[in-house]
């Protein structure tokens, strides 16, 4: 088992721990305690990637079969082509290469999935240029998406007893998605669905332009937190030290993800994602105080 260790932020110290990629039924509690074993120790956060949770259970659609609507096609063709490239994403502050992206957006695959996502999280997510309701296609072969985990407290309980009773260790767990929060002052709201209490979650896109316009404070999403209580700043810090640490596997995104393989943008395949190191664990561990 690999091991990296980096240090991201004044109070915490991450480490980083590869495993196998997972595939859909992927024993995971198994890949965990392997990973963990004699790495970690008693207080210790232990973050985990809810992309890498989903695959293994199986959470994914493929939608290549999936018949889109006419409004799915009008949000390819024009929303997607010409209001996020022209309008936007200038007022989001999006790279110049993002929006180029934009402007070649694919036609018949970005229909299908903007049919999903209007199915699966409805028109205010759908108007979203990625990651619509926490539908995620990076890290996933071919035409395969991975939806939100809908049960995430509840695997983050089953996962810290799992450490608890094979390691002897208590630590707390965190479900950790790289959809960002947005936070003013002491306000944090994500235009993704379901974080953890203290997290406001509504408004879809609408959420994602404020955030994005006013240049809030942006950090990864925890999205279950089991094992002691954690206030939401710190599980906010926790959450974002940890994703730098983790970093993108194949990919930030579907782009990035074909990029890498030099294939179009369903052509990977299993076996590559299979050679691509993957992070899905990170223990994040307070820094001892200097005496």
């Amino acid at each position: 088992m690999k091991l990296r260790t980096k240090a991201v932020a004044k109070d915490y110290e991450t480490i980083a721990l590869v495993t196998p990629y997972w595939r859909p039924g992927e024993d995971y509690h198994k890949q965990i305690v392997k990973a963990l074993r004699g790495k970690v120790k008693k207080g210790d956060i232990l973050t985990v990637s809810e992309k890498a949770v989903s695959t293994a259970k199986g959470n994914i659609i493929d939608e290549a079969p999936i018949r889109a609507s006419s409004l799915a096609k009008f949000l390819t063709k024009y929303w997607m082509r010409l209001a996020w490239v022209y309008v936007l994403g200038t007022f989001c502050h999006l790279r110049k290469r993002t929006l180029r992206r934009f402007r070649a957006y694919p036609l018949e695959e970005g229909s299908k999935h903007k049919q999903l996502a209007l199915e699966r999280a409805g028109l205010l997510q759908a108007l979203m240029h990625g990651s619509e309701g926490a539908i995620d296609g990076s890290n996933l072969p071919y035409s395969f998406v991975s939806l939100p985990i809908q049960n995430a407290t509840q695997i983050a309980d089953e996962i810290c007893e799992q450490i608890k009773t094979e390691l002897r260790v208590d630590v707390t767990v965190m479900i950790v998605d790289t959809d960002k929060t947005y936070s003013f002052r002491n306000f944090h709201f994500t235009p993704r669905p379901k974080p953890i209490r203290g997290i406001k979650s509504h408004g879809g896109i609408l959420a994602y332009l404020a955030g994005r316009f006013f240049r809030f404070k942006m950090r990864a999403t925890p999205i279950a937190i089991s094992g002691s209580k954690v206030s939401t700043e710190q599980a906010l810090q926790v959450a974002e030290d940890a994703n730098r640490a983790r970093g993108f596997g194949a990919g930030r995104n579907v782009w990035d993800m074909a990029e890498t393989f030099n294939v179009s943008l369903t052509e990977v395949t299993w076996e590559m994602l299979d050679n691509v190191e993957h992070k899905p664990l990170v223990i994040v561990r307070q820094k001892r105080k200097n005496t």
